[in-house]
């Protein structure tokens, strides 16, 4: 630091003195610098001075100050002892006003409590004298009076005084409450009539039951309501009316009590419900009695009887619920109760439908009046439920409803299955038959007629009845398909179990399907229909699977049937080919005779059918088809005799033709959706006829190599049976066996069943190890369905798998009649 200061000063002197000549200047700048010494020791002996007499001072400031601060804190206590002395003097005060408030209150509880007992004394007396004279309005505002008094003098029951007033009071009450009933003892006697002021007096006793306790009320009520039911109770327990028959009387016996009494039992107030509570009690005693006299009914009550009875219920019991329950809701009471009636009860039940239509238009025309005639009625927010209050106790005994209703089905049904005419009208847009429609129509009326009386068990069982309807039904379409050939005759004629069709035939087949698969679609409808009205505790147990599995037997058989029968037409051709001398052909020409006629039956039926079914089943009945006539004609070649070469290339050139044939089916049926997968059955089954052909067409040399080439499956039976079509002898043949047996051929495994010589009429079944190929998968046929877009994705779907899986060993009626005998 010194090094720097002393540096500071040098640069300083060198500036002030740059040069020798600014020498010079020195003596005029020390005067200077000696000057402002001079100045600097002046202030600081100035500011020394003025310090010294500055502490002094402030010596004294501070002693004046902590005098100042003793004297504020001496005053501050003397405050505080004033402050306490003034509050102690203020605790004083109000400890004395206090004493002065509560003498005052006491004195003025003393004088409320003596007034008030002076006025519950005098209103006790004064009630007394009211109760003994009967002045019913004035004792119930005394009453009210007496009872807001008495509310008052709560604290003070356990004084004597007061005890013996609250004695006296209920004594009083006791009074008034025998008073009041004795005089409603007399209402409905005759004496509202002979004494004019009765009812007025009754109508002033309401007052007083209002001002007496609720219980009173109650009692009263239901007195007077017992007392008017006891009529009733004696009239209809007696042998006479106590009957089924008798049920409207009952309810026209309420209806005409409540209209002539309807004017004298205004003197109810209308927050008491007279008439609702005593239709209450009504229902319950009716229903009481009604049970009484099912129970006692020695054998089944007569079906007309028991419904006109539970009709006029129902009726009744819509009217107080439209009353009582402002009508939101109105039941279907019996619309259709007339229509299509049953047995002998025809007039009885077609009178309910009558008889409640004219009502029902009644009450639309008079409506404001029976309002006006029922205002009393009119209980908002009464949550009682008047429906099934007694029509609930039919339930039990509405089982001979329900099997009348059967039988009548039964009889509806026999009678469509013997008008039917399986046909259908030209230009029909549906192609169904014409009694399934009339079926569900029946069905429908009968659901109509049973939802209008009950919801509950019987519309359930009824339910279970519509099962069996549909299900016989199902028997009678099948019953109707044709049927092979059976007993001695077709036995000695290889006609045993095939099934033979005429063109009607066949049309026919195609309505059955169509109609089970309306039938099909319709009873899952009428099951969601009836889910939605019955009783919630029996929508789960709605199902019409069963039934939907008879109509899919039903399509499945006749499908089937129909494939037989075309099968069927063909025995004469496939005859005809094994007739043909293939031996001593000498050129090859245009198609065989029996070609010519497969095209004939083709073109016959394959456009009908097509125009009648539906494209999923004619899909299904082309895959049957290709399946079946494929493996046919490929084991029809090994039951000609002798094929020479000529020959051989002539049945070429028919198998060719007959491929075309089986190609075109579709185009002919004008259903081309499924083409493509159809036609690769129809090639891959035929490729093996032609294969078969060419086998014979090769030299002998080497016909064992074309033969393990073009028919790698093969076995040493049909390479032999091929030998002999080819015409070579038992001892020239040897030698080719055994060289086929040396490639080892014979150790495939047979594609089919040996070839045998057998009746033209024989029908073959198709190649089992070959079906793979035919019929589709499963999963081929859901996409198939899919294309097609017929809803396959739903109902049908499972129908098509159903169908797929049949194999040709359902010709006979075997198992599929089972589904509907067993």
């Amino acid at each position: 630091m010194a090094t720097t200061d002393k540096q500071s000063a040098l640069d300083f002197i060198n500036q002030m003195f740059p040069t020798e000549t600014s020498l010079s200047g020195v003596d005029p700048l020390m005067q200077k610098i000696h000057s402002e010494i001079r100045r600097v020791d002046a202030e600081i002996l100035t500011a020394v001075r003025q310090q010294s007499n500055s502490g002094s001072k402030a010596r004294e400031d501070l002693a004046a100050a902590t005098h100042a601060v003793q004297e504020l804190i001496h005053k501050m206590q003397e405050i505080k002892t004033k402050a306490e002395q003034s509050e102690t003097m203020v605790q004083e005060i109000c400890r004395d006003i206090k004493k002065l408030d509560f003498a005052k209150k006491h004195i003025t509880t003393t004088i409320t409590a003596l007034h008030r007992l002076t006025m519950l004394v005098s209103a006790v007396e004064q009630l007394q004298v009211m109760a003994s004279k009967r002045q019913y309005k004035e004792a119930a505002a005394q009453l009210e009076a007496v009872n807001q008094l008495c509310s008052h003098f709560e604290a003070y029951r356990d004084f004597e005084k007061i005890t013996e007033l609250r004695e006296k009071f209920k004594s009083i009450k006791q009074i008034l409450k025998s008073h009041v009933f004795s005089d409603f003892s007399s209402l409905g006697t005759g004496k509202e009539t002979e004494e004019t002021n009765l009812l007025q007096q009754l109508s002033d006793a309401c007052l007083v039951v209002d001002a007496l306790e609720p219980s009173v009320r109650e009692d009263l009520v239901k007195n007077f309501c017992s007392r008017e039911l006891t009529s009733y109770q004696q009239i209809f327990e007696g042998a006479e009316l106590a009957k089924l028959d008798k049920t409207e009387r009952r309810y026209a016996w309420i209806k005409r009590r409540l209209r002539s009494n309807e004017e004298i039992w205004k003197i109810f107030p209308s927050q008491w419900h007279v008439s609702y509570l005593l239709c209450i009690q009504f229902c319950k005693l009716t229903r009481t009695q009604i049970v009484d006299i099912l129970n006692n009914l020695r054998e089944k009550p007569d079906v007309g009887i028991l419904l006109l009875a539970l009709q006029r219920t129902l009726e009744f019991e819509e009217e107080l619920a439209e009353k009582f329950g402002g009508g939101s809701h109105s039941r279907e009471s019996g619309n259709e109760i007339g229509e299509d009636t049953v047995g002998d009860n025809n007039q009885i039940v077609s009178d309910i439908r009558k008889k409640y239509e004219k009502k029902l238009g009644a009450h639309n025309r008079s409506e404001n009046e029976e309002k006006d005639g029922y205002k009393d009625f009119s209980v908002p927010g009464a949550g009682f439920n008047f429906r099934g209050i007694i029509s609930s106790c039919f339930e039990a005994y509405l089982g001979v409803y329900v099997e009348l209703e059967e039988k009548t089905l039964m009889e509806h049904l026999e009678k469509l299955i013997q008008e039917e005419t399986w046909d259908i009208e030209e230009g029909s847009q549906t192609n169904i038959l014409s009694s399934s429609m009339q079926v569900f129509l029946i069905i429908r009326r009968s659901l109509k007629r049973c939802s209008a009386l009950t919801k509950s068990q019987t519309l359930f069982n009824l339910f279970k009845v519509f099962q069996r309807i549909l299900k016989a039904y199902a028997t009678k379409l099948f019953a109707r398909l044709p049927k092979g050939g059976t007993g001695i005759v077709a036995a000695a004629t290889g006609m045993d179990g095939q099934i033979k069709t005429s063109d009607k035939d066949e049309r026919l087949i195609c309505y059955i399907v169509n109609t089970a698969e309306y039938c099909h679609k319709t009873s899952e409808e009428l099951a969601e229909n009836v889910s939605k009205i019955v009783d919630p505790q029996f929508a789960d147990r709605i199902d019409m699977s069963e039934v939907q599995d008879e109509f899919s037997a039903v399509i499945t058989k006749a499908l089937i049937t129909l494939v037989n029968g075309i099968e069927t037409k063909f025995d004469a051709e496939m005859a005809a080919m094994t007739r043909v001398p293939w031996g001593t052909l000498e050129n090859v020409g245009d198609q065989s005779e029996y070609v010519n006629a497969i095209n004939i039956i083709v073109g016959a039926s394959i456009p009908v059918l097509g125009r009648l079914l539906s494209p999923i089943y004619f899909q299904f009945f082309l895959d049957k088809l290709a399946s079946s006539l494929g493996p046919r004609f490929y084991l029809n070649i090994f039951k000609c005799k002798q094929i020479s070469e000529t020959g051989a290339q002539q049945m070429l050139l028919d198998t060719q033709a007959v491929k075309t044939i089986l190609l075109e089916i579709p185009s002919l049926g004008k259903q081309v959706s499924a083409v493509t997968g159809y036609s690769k059955f129809v090639s891959r089954e035929m490729s093996k006829a032609e294969a078969l052909l060419k086998v014979i067409l090769s030299p002998i040399d080497s016909v064992a190599d074309t033969y393990c080439a073009l028919l790698p499956e093969g076995t040493p039976g049909e390479f032999q049976r091929i030998l002999d079509l080819k015409g070579l002898k038992r001892v020239d043949q040897q030698s080719i066996l055994d060289d086929y047996n040396k490639r080892g051929a014979g150790t495939y495994q047979p594609s089919m069943k040996t070839a045998l010589p057998a009746t033209s009429n024989t029908s073959i079944a198709p190649n089992p190890s070959t079906n793979a190929g035919i019929i589709p998968l499963k999963e081929e046929i859901v996409a198939r369905a899919a294309a097609l877009g017929r809803g396959a994705a739903t109902n049908g779907i499972r129908r098509i798998l159903a169908l797929t899986e049949s194999t040709t060993k359902d010709r006979k009626d075997g198992p599929l009649r089972k589904l509907f005998t067993g």
